[in-house]
């Protein structure tokens, strides 16, 4: 079960992919026959679904740096080394191709909403400490590698259009799961 204050961009996470499908899940209840299609999630362009991948990455760095400033625990502070240094990675990688490609990324609401929701679970985190933090921090490693890797696959890769960024995102996408497991297992030894 998850606490309450592992959100730190899970929550994040939720909130600005929630809005993009929302409109394109349907209710599992009859609509009557008139009722009109629900209109299709907002499309993002290949800048701002840059900007959506480098912030979530750039999320995860603050949290890992807020990691190891916080904590002792040798696995989490390996664990968010690594964070940091394949975010970072993935990042220099995804910058590199956007100045190949001459694109600057763009913000959007929903990168927008990314970042605020994770400038307030960070102050949450920020407040713990010890095994409490430990534990906090784990656990939102978790489900904010399960958000992440959920938007990868089901609307930031298929809504991406050029060749390029698709197969970055995608590579993005098995390293992060790889994160996911890792993050499992952490918090698992922490309960």
């Amino acid at each position: 079960m998850l606490s309450r204050r592992s959100g730190l961009t899970f929550g994040a996470v939720a909130l600005a992919f929630a809005a993009l499908v929302a409109t394109s899940c349907g209710s599992k209840e009859p609509q009557p026959v008139a009722a009109a299609a629900p209109p299709p999630p907002p499309q993002l362009t290949d800048p701002q679904i840059a900007q959506i991948a480098y912030t979530a990455g750039e999320i995860d760095i603050k949290a890992a740096r807020l990691a190891l400033s916080r904590s002792r625990n040798k696995d989490v502070r390996n664990f968010a080394n690594e964070m940091i240094r394949d975010h970072s990675a993935v990042n220099r990688q995804a910058l590199a191709l956007l100045k190949k490609l001459n694109v600057k990324p763009e913000d959007s609401d929903a990168n927008r909403s990314i970042q605020a929701e994770a400038n307030d679970e960070y102050t949450k985190l920020s407040a713990l400490r010890g095994p409490e933090f430990n534990k906090a921090y784990a656990d939102n490693e978790v489900a904010y590698h399960q958000k992440v890797n959920g938007a990868l696959a089901n609307l930031l890769i298929p809504g991406a259009q050029n060749p390029e960024l698709k197969s970055l995102l995608e590579s993005g996408l098995k390293i992060f799961q790889g994160h996911e497991q890792m993050a499992e297992q952490l918090a698992a030894g922490l309960h």
